[in-house]
């Protein structure tokens, strides 16, 4: 046959019977294996076809009108295309659920968030519905097939529901990506005053420096905040240093003038012996090009955090 189901997993239990059928099984790989009443009557199937298979478990109702091919399986792509057809024309996948779409955060929400023309969506079963009565085409995109909202749009739906750390996270990572605008966000803002968000937004957008407090790791996050909430100098995110022996290294946190290095050692990565060897070859290297490496780990940061300041502190009066 022309269709090997076993080659696109979205299609495992789906057996391709005819010319409609095999036309149903490309739309379907191309879609993350959902598929939409309108697709199936412009593919010609009739309303009497689609529930037979429906009856036959050859497709599986994810939402009204809204079905999943083969198996009821599903990745986060396929739900949230699923949750955008769901909620009819002009629905754009939004909010953290299209920041992660976007590559600029990671969501754990149970809830897909999609921005809706009308009321009409509220109660899809497992939306979000946020209404936008008046959007401009510039405020409407495509990533990965599912319609969604711009990057600067959902830059500013992020500053709405997150705080704002997060959302520099999310402006640094927008600049990893190449998909930061500061020119489309100043427009955005420009037509956006008194918006829930924009507030947060304009103050990210003036006051932080794109890209340079990107983190790793849940710990150097911790570690960030905490110096943050000490009022200690914020120092550049894993940045490259030379040591003694000309050989780059890249570092955790550096106060470049006042030549200080944090580590921070998370037991993951810098627990078996030849890590920890690593380690004390890297900072011993550093300490002769004139550098002051500290080492703070996730258990003197969780339960210790005032002795890690008064640490950093001293290193950085010296």
């Amino acid at each position: 046959m022309a269709i090997e189901t076993d080659i696109n997993p979205v299609l495992r239990g789906f057996r391709p019977s005819g010319r409609a059928d095999i036309d149903l099984a490309d739309l379907a790989t191309s879609q993350d294996g959902i598929v939409e009443d309108a697709q199936l009557l412009a593919l010609g199937f009739s309303r009497s076809a689609i529930q037979r298979r429906v009856q036959a478990g050859r497709l599986h109702r994810v939402h009204r009108g809204v079905y999943a091919v083969g198996h009821r399986a599903m990745s986060a792509r396929a739900r949230w295309r699923a949750a955008v057809l769901a909620c009819g024309p002009g629905a754009l996948l939004s909010h953290r659920c299209a920041a992660e779409l976007w590559g600029l955060m990671r969501t754990s929400r149970a809830l897909i968030e999609v921005t809706v023309p009308s009321d009409r969506a509220r109660w899809v079963c497992g939306v979000q519905a946020y209404v936008a009565r008046r959007l401009e085409p510039r405020d409407r995109d495509v990533c990965e097939g599912i319609a969604c909202t711009s990057v600067p749009l959902t830059l500013l739906n992020v500053a709405a529901v997150e705080s704002r750390r997060r959302l520099e996270r999310a402006f640094d990572e927008s600049e990893v990506q190449r998909l930061f605008d500061k020119i489309a966000l100043e427009e955005l803002l420009d037509r956006s005053r008194g918006v829930r968000g924009a507030g947060r937004l304009r103050s990210v957008l003036d006051e932080h420096a794109i890209g340079t407090t990107l983190t790793r790791s849940m710990l150097e996050e911790l570690m960030l905040a905490l110096c943050r909430t000490a009022g200690v100098p914020k120092p550049a995110l894993n940045e490259p240093v030379f040591g003694g022996s000309g050989r780059s290294y890249t570092v955790d946190f550096l106060w470049a003038r006042q030549r200080v290095i944090v580590e921070t050692d998370g037991g993951a990565y810098h627990s078996t012996r030849r890590a920890i060897e690593r380690d004390r070859r890297k900072e011993a290297d550093l300490v002769r090009a004139g550098y002051r490496v500290l080492r703070v780990t996730w258990s003197q940061i969780e339960h210790e955090p005032a002795a890690v300041v008064l640490m950093l502190v001293a290193a950085l009066s010296a």
